[in-house]
């Protein structure tokens, strides 16, 4: 039987983060435009653009989503956060419109993770984006399904490509159960078969008995 040496953990839901998942980890590397609010010392290094030995204030940049979340607080104004454009008005426009249409993929491999990370920042857009965010995926939500019911044993790559993260973990989900549900049909599934799980820890059991 093929086992698998790592399960993959997923990614967190919504606001929340699971830094067990490679998922978040490379989410939490997307890079958010800021502008500081405050002077930054020493650290102009950090800014390719400047030869300065500080950061001063009101200088843009881009940094990555958990630096940005360490350095912003409500209260002592150090850094803010701008919209990137995918979750602006003019996008949320275009997704009210038709979502089908969208390649996510190209806007962001992480649009909805991201997008919900975006609701950490205190702005007054904040309940348009979590609008537009669940809008969007229900939008897509049953293309998405009835393509991956629908393609059984044929090429989805052009499709796929341009899916969110989230999408395709979806499609690949959808697939993997039109995929038992063919074998089942073929009688190819009457064999039950022991889970990689439960071989591992028989193995380990042995293991530990033995002396």
């Amino acid at each position: 039987m093929d086992t698998q040496s790592y399960l993959p953990v997923q990614p967190g839901v919504g606001m929340e983060e699971n830094f067990l998942s490679l998922d978040d980890i490379l989410l939490s590397h997307e890079r958010l435009p800021t502008r500081t609010e405050c002077a930054f010392p020493r650290l102009g290094f950090l800014e390719k653009s400047s030869d300065t030995q500080d950061i001063p204030e009101g200088t843009k940049m881009e940094l990555p989503l958990w630096l940005s979340k360490g350095l912003y607080e409500k209260k002592r104004r150090v850094l803010s956060v701008e919209l990137p454009k995918v979750y602006r008005e003019g996008w949320r426009t275009v997704f009210t419109a038709d979502p089908n249409v969208v390649d996510l993929h190209k806007m962001g491999p992480y649009y909805y993770g991201l997008g919900s990370q975006m609701l950490h920042f205190d702005s007054p857009e904040n309940p348009e984006i979590a609008q537009a965010l669940l809008q969007t995926f229900i939008g897509r939500f049953r293309r998405i399904m009835d393509s991956s019911q629908n393609a059984y044993n044929e090429d989805t790559s052009a499709l796929v490509e341009r899916l969110d993260g989230l999408e395709k973990a979806l499609f690949r989900s959808g697939q993997s159960g039109l995929n038992g549900f063919q074998s089942w049909e073929k009688g190819e599934a009457s064999t039950l078969t022991a889970s990689s799980l439960v071989l591992n820890y028989r193995k380990r059991k042995i293991t530990d008995v033995q002396p």
